[in-house]
């Protein structure tokens, strides 16, 4: 979980999260938000990256208003800011305006590490989001999840979750968030038993192997007996989910034996040759489209959409179409 410094006030004037892990980077911005927006309901929030961050586009952002509105700037890859920018920030922080927070992402590490120094000397609230690589780590996590939420999971259920999720933080929160809203009591292990190994995940999980597979009647058809035999439909967007960001994530990484890819990736050395045969057929194109599916699906199933079956069968369709789609160039 995220580490903040001593002074936790979301609303002091310059905010630096500091790390690689996504998740808790966009916590970091989603706590300072919706501070300012309790604070004042209409807060202004840009959200920048490197290139819209341009030499004197921070100075016109922060310019006093007629009006004395809240603001917010976000920063993202704060590492990657051009030398004249990252004097106009450095100049910002000796001096920042009023009613105007700002919120650098940055990587950590030796790139743009002047900024990163120039943030601390300036006395920014640090929040730290590093990468959890370590098992016992994302079982923190876990329990911090739950305990945030203000609900009790056993040991043995946390370390369960853990074994059946895998390494990605988002799937993790979201099947905490899942079990929460969907069980009362304490959550032990035969919970977590119920809804993510035995038949659901199984199930949840061919319909994700056949789809990146390109096999798109095969895996409508494990779809609809998943859902016929009452598996949450969220399972089955986590598990799409899963199945398209492996394929991203290996074809992306550099060549090696699978038990190095597994230590890099986060996956088990058996996934990796799993993973390798599936992402026959598919291009860096093929994976944006098929993310865009997974993410329109998960809205779908959760409030977004009038037909969550729809929903889940329009996004198997199309991760099998984008698993061909090398084939089809």
């Amino acid at each position: 979980m995220a580490r903040k410094s001593v002074d936790d006030d979301p609303l002091v004037p310059v905010t630096l999260a500091v790390g690689q892990e996504d998740l808790l980077l966009d916590r970091a911005v989603r706590e300072v938000v919706a501070a300012a927006r309790a604070a004042d309901a209409d807060t202004d929030v840009r959200d920048l990256t490197p290139e819209q961050l341009q030499p004197g586009t921070l100075a016109e952002l922060t310019s006093p208003s007629l009006f004395a509105e809240r603001k917010v700037v976000v920063v993202r890859n704060a590492q990657d800011l051009s030398a004249d920018t990252v004097k106009d920030v450095k100049a910002y922080l000796g001096a920042p305006a009023e009613e105007i927070t700002l919120v650098l992402l940055h990587a950590g590490g030796a790139k743009g590490k002047g900024l990163l120094d120039a943030a601390r000397k300036a006395g920014a609230r640090e929040v730290a989001c590093p990468k959890m690589t370590k098992p016992a780590d994302r079982l923190a996590f876990v329990r911090g999840e739950f305990r945030g939420l203000g609900r009790s999971a056993t040991p043995e259920a946390c370390q369960a979750l853990v074994d059946s999720i895998g390494s990605d933080l988002r799937e993790l929160a979201s099947a905490v968030s899942q079990l929460v809203a969907d069980v009362e009591g304490t959550i032990d292990e035969a919970v977590v038993g119920r809804y993510y190994t035995g038949r659901a995940e199984a199930s949840s999980f061919t319909v994700a192997d056949r789809a990146v597979e390109g096999r798109a009647a095969e895996a409508l058809e494990a779809l609809r007996w998943s859902l016929a035999t009452g598996v949450a439909p969220v399972l089955i967007t986590s598990a799409l989910a899963q199945g398209v960001r492996a394929i991203g994530k290996l074809s992306s990484a550099r060549g090696g034996r699978p038990a190095d890819l597994a230590r890099e990736l986060g996956m088990p050395p058996w996934k990796i040759d799993r993973v390798r045969q599936q992402m026959r057929g598919w291009t860096p194109d093929g994976v944006a489209v098929a993310l865009r599916a997974v993410a329109e699906a998960d809205a779908g199933v959760k409030g977004g959409g009038d037909d969550p079956e729809y929903a889940l069968e329009k996004a198997v369709v199309t991760i099998a179409r984008a698993a061909r789609s090398r084939g089809r160039a």
